[in-house]
This record gives structure tokens, C-alpha cells and sequence, in this order.
């Protein structure tokens, strides 16, 4: 499971150096991909190949699936994180991302998510209000 908020930076030449704490996650593979509220999502190959199989199984015919698919997909990188732990991010995913070389990384479960560290900063500061008061209608029974 993906937990916690860390600040990593892009090197001149793209390239990410995972935190440590997910590195064995991730050392066998994982896929960079858009996301949505335009920042990336980073899968273990493993969660993105079950990912991927839950989507051969929906009906084509719907174009709100095709769209899903065609943004998530058309984009997505296959990466093995080197020695350091590095991973290169690709061009096209830093721009979508709005990435600079302050990014943050956070865990949410199954996935990480990459952001440039002021577009994360804006997200929470927009979102905070709705986040304190739902719970019930997000995670049903999930609070005590």
C-alpha cells in the first residue's frame, strides 16, 4: 500500500528518484500514466496489468470508455527504476503534469500520484473545505 506525502525532485534530464519507502514496490516494473486533476499516476506493473485486463472487459461501444481508455493509455510508460532508484518521466507526462522540478508524491493505496509541488499546494488549499465535510457519502460506514 502507497502512504504519505514526499518532495522529491526532476534532474535535468527528467529523471525522478522514487522514495525509499516504495522502492521495493516498484523495483520490478511499474507504468507512469495521466492522470486526473492533471497530475500522473504511477502504478506497480503488476496493478496496472490488473488494471488494464479490468478494461479489455468493458464494452467499447461506450465512449465514455473509449475516451477513459485513450487518455489513460495513450501516454503510459513502462519504466524500471535504475541503481538509484531513478525513474525517467517522459516529456510528454511532465507537460500534462505541469512538472517542474519541485514535485511532490503521494500515496493513495493502490497507486502514487506525481505533482508539481504548487499545483499539489492549490489542490489541497481547494479542496480542503470539501474534505472536512464529507466522509460518510465517500466511505460509507467507513468512520466511526
Amino acid at each position: 500500500m502507497f502512504l504519505g506525502t514526499h518532495h522529491p525532485r526532476l534532474d535535468e534530464k527528467g529523471r525522478l528518484i522514487l522514495p525509499a519507502k516504495f522502492r521495493d514496490q516498484l523495483a520490478g516494473g511499474l507504468v507512469i500514466t495521466r492522470g486526473q486533476d492533471r497530475c500522473l499516476y504511477v502504478f506497480a506493473m503488476s496493478d496496472f496489468e490488473r488494471l488494464a485486463e479490468q478494461m479489455n472487459n468493458t464494452p467499447v461501444t461506450n465512449r465514455g470508455v473509449r475516451n477513459f481508455q485513450r487518455v489513460l493509455l495513450s501516454a503510459a510508460s513502462d519504466e524500471i527504476p535504475d541503481k538509484q532508484g531513478r525513474v525517467t518521466v517522459p516529456a510528454v507526462l511532465r507537460e500534462y503534469a505541469g512538472l517542474s522540478k519541485d514535485c511532490t508524491v503521494i500515496g493513495t493505496g493502490n497507486r502514487l500520484e506525481l505533482w508539481d509541488t504548487a499545483a499539489w499546494t492549490q489542490f489541497l488549499e481547494a479542496t480542503e473545505d470539501d474534505f472536512a465535510s464529507q466522509g460518510e457519502e465517500v466511505i460509507p460506514g467507513g468512520f466511526f
